[in-house]
């Protein structure tokens, strides 16, 4: 299955855009409403868009132990050899 928690969180942000871009939610923004001069619906659509892609670019550049690469020292698994060239 999914092996740490970063692929895990990965999912279920991918979850949640699905979610949040299929008509039952969707169709909660489709008003017609003005908002500083934009429609809501495309205004929501991109304020969403944008929301996903910041959550995604946080999860991504977090500590790189984030989805386990790193060896497991409590395991005994030694640390790969540093280039030395």
């Amino acid at each position: 299955m999914l092996k740490g928690l970063g692929s895990q969180r990965l999912v279920a942000l991918f979850a949640g855009g699905w979610l949040l871009f299929n008509f039952p939610l969707l169709g909660l923004w489709d008003r017609d409403v003005v908002l500083w001069g934009i429609p809501l619906f495309p205004l929501a659509l991109l304020l969403l868009w944008a929301g996903i892609i910041a959550a995604l670019a946080w999860l991504m550049e977090r500590p790189q132990d984030r989805f386990d690469e790193l060896p497991d020292e409590r395991a005994g698994i030694p640390p790969p050899p540093e280039d030395q060239g």
